[in-house]
């Protein structure tokens, strides 16, 4: 059996929400494995998914940057949200973005030696730490090229926490574009359509699905019924198509679309801090005496 530590529980508990305990009985259910205990968590009843494992923590802004058929995504991150609203770091943001769409870097790495402001990604990004005096660093990007019978759809949200870049085919209307971009933003789909939801992950979904069922108590006969609808329900809250559409909901995002003789390429979402923690909170010890008992 793995030893369950106080990290895991931690882990467990911020991922899950649940109660410092409850995290430390599921984990020893299934022997230490944390993607098995989210699982026993949410079949149980105790998490209604595992909607926290990419909780907001870390500060900073996201940008986005159109130029022609390029257009460019990134995520800068830095200590504190007061240094999202500096001048300096706002400038940064809006010259590292430009910078990747220019410069096609592959990784964050070779990003770092690409022309920037002044100087380079790396120097500008030196610069701001030395005057700022918080550590500040290119998280990630994504660069992406359209064809001219393409439209860009680029949205931020509460001054760069999120932002959304979105290709749309069959249209040159930007306003479109970035309603869609503006939906994306509020609603976080994972996939356009649920062609993209890989086998695997249904699999998985299908098996947490009808242990919910059956610890329910639900008579076996409707088990099955209940399964393909909640299934069903699921991948349409995490497909982009299927999704009631936020500026009017009578109507999925795929209906509007296909009105405006549209479709969806591909879009890319950043959310300031997902999957990051700002800090590790002081309850180590607390944590350690639980597991011990």
């Amino acid at each position: 059996m793995a030893k369950v530590t106080a990290q895991l529980v931690k882990q467990l508990r911020d991922m899950t929400g649940v109660g410092m305990m409850d995290a430390k009985k599921a984990l020893v259910a299934v022997d230490g494995d944390i993607d098995a205990a989210v699982d026993h968590l949410r079949e149980t009843g105790m998490a209604k998914a595992a909607k926290k494992a990419g909780r907001i923590a870390a500060e900073g802004l996201a940008g986005v940057y159109i130029d022609g058929n390029v257009g460019s995504i990134t995520e800068i991150n830095s200590e504190t949200d007061f240094v999202s609203k500096n001048n300096q770091f706002i400038k940064l943001v809006k010259d590292v973005t430009e910078a990747i769409a220019e410069g096609n870097p592959e990784t964050v790495e070779d990003a770092q030696s690409l022309k920037a402001g002044d100087g380079t990604v790396a120097t500008e990004i030196l610069a701001g730490v030395t005057k700022i005096g918080e550590k500040i660093e290119l998280r990630r990007f994504a660069r992406v090229e359209k064809t001219d019978a393409d439209v860009f759809g680029a949205y931020t949200h509460m001054g760069g926490r999120i932002a959304v870049l979105v290709t749309l085919e069959g249209t040159n209307d930007e306003e479109v574009a970035r309603d869609v971009a503006m939906h994306i933003a509020a609603i976080n789909p994972k996939y356009v359509s649920r062609d993209q939801v890989s086998q695997e992950e249904i699999d998985h979904e299908t098996k947490v699905l009808t242990e919910q069922a059956l610890n329910e108590g639900k008579p076996a006969n409707i088990v099955e019924k209940m399964i393909q609808g909640r299934l069903n329900k699921y991948l349409a809250e995490i497909s982009l198509v299927d999704q009631p559409f936020v500026k009017d909901p009578d109507q999925t995002v795929g209906k509007y679309i296909e009105s405006k003789g549209a479709v969806v390429k591909s879009f890319v979402r950043f959310e300031v801090g997902e999957g990051i923690e700002k800090r590790e909170d002081n309850f180590a010890e607390e944590v350690m005496n639980q597991v011990n008992k």
